[in-house]
């Protein structure tokens, strides 16, 4: 059900710490499910109503104190700041005017409110009536649009049935792993993969004006898909929640490029390969595909980081180089040297085939 993905996604979406909007009409359940969720995870959840707000109330109120003009935060920052995690919801962010809109910017990105910063581990949820359905409604502006993953909320009236009879429950959570950041060197190794393949994919602003207020894929957009993709990665989840998710950071379009050129992929056993380097078929005319197995390759090493699976991981870099793709090759062995493990060290005979592109950045005489 459409509505079982949305709320698995967003589950996700909080624990991986990626601001979310969620959009959807009024009374379907959005304010509640983002409640249930922020309880079942133990989560503080402090809920501020967007559009009654000033901007002073996310910007800070300027006071004087001893002589300096300060910007004080509101209660709700307090709480927050001293909580050490919890969820930020803001509702009703479509009737919110845009100075308010401009004020949430820091907040969104930056986690500053005033002059206090919310803890790392706190998550900002947004949730909002599309603008035609809204008193007064406003389009979210572009660069706050950006930094949100959007989700659209449906409503379901089988579920609804069953809960008004059994109760609502918070059964759509999945739980990510503790280690789940672990994927992020694989996921980094994809999707910069898939930018060397098309570039142009990198930064695309909105034709229309209208669709600027909802996902579209930048640098920024692409940097949450890439932690929401390590996310997905590490909880197994379906292809329906992982498409939400990515189409919700970078657009449905650039998603559904992104998704197929995964599917594609057919990426070996990293093990295999370190086993035997020259068991490594280089793809031909594929240099994103080439550029994703070492990504693969160099994240299994770190995952389990001994000296002898450090220099395996070299030796697969260097042989990889010494067919040509030095710049294909350099930037994972790189990540190699910065995890080296006690014990291990960089005089890899192997490793002379790096020598001109080490010593142009300095890294040997």
């Amino acid at each position: 059900m459409q509505q079982q993905v949305i709320a698995i996604a967003l589950s996700i979406a909080i624990q991986a710490n990626t601001p979310i909007l969620l959009m959807g009409a009024p009374g379907i359940g959005k304010s509640s499910t983002i409640t249930a969720i922020a309880k079942a995870l133990n989560f503080l959840i402090e809920v501020v109503i967007a559009s009654v707000r000033e901007p002073s109330d996310f910007a800070g109120l300027p006071i004087i104190d001893n002589g300096d003009v300060k910007l004080a935060p509101p209660a709700w920052a307090k709480r927050l700041a001293a909580s050490g995690q919890g969820i930020l919801f803001l509702d009703e962010i479509t009737t919110a005017p845009p100075a308010v809109q401009a004020a949430l910017l820091r907040v969104v990105l930056d986690r500053c409110v005033g002059d206090i910063e919310l803890p790392k581990d706190c998550i900002v949820v947004a949730a909002a009536n599309p603008p035609e359905q809204s008193s007064g409604g406003w389009d979210i502006s572009a660069p706050l649009s950006n930094r949100f993953v959007h989700l659209e909320w449906q409503i379901n009236a089988q579920m609804w049935a069953d809960g008004l009879v059994d109760g609502w429950k918070s059964n759509d959570i999945k739980e990510l792993p503790k280690d789940w950041q672990n994927e992020l060197p694989v996921a980094k190794a994809l999707v910069a993969s898939f930018i060397r393949k098309l570039p142009h994919l990198l930064f695309q602003y909105p034709k229309e004006e209208s669709q600027a207020a909802k996902a579209w894929p930048s640098p920024r957009s692409w940097t949450m898909a890439t932690t929401l993709l390590a996310a997905c990665r590490s909880a197994d989840v379906s292809e329906d929640v992982l498409f939400t998710l990515i189409s919700g950071s970078i657009g449905q379009a650039t998603a559904i490029t992104f998704v197929n050129w995964l599917k594609e992929l057919d990426l070996p056993n990293p093990e295999m390969i370190l086993a035997n380097p020259a068991s490594l078929k280089i793809p031909r005319n594929q240099n994103d595909k080439l550029y994703a197995i070492l990504g693969s390759i160099s994240n299994a090493v770190v995952k389990n980081n001994t000296v002898d699976r450090f220099y395996r991981g070299v030796k697969v870099m260097s042989y990889v180089a010494s067919l040509g793709f030095i710049d294909i090759a350099y930037p994972h062995l790189r990540t190699l040297i910065k995890h080296i493990p006690q014990g291990a060290n960089t005089s890899v005979p192997e490793m002379a085939v790096f020598a001109p592109v080490m010593k142009q950045a300095g890294l040997i005489n």
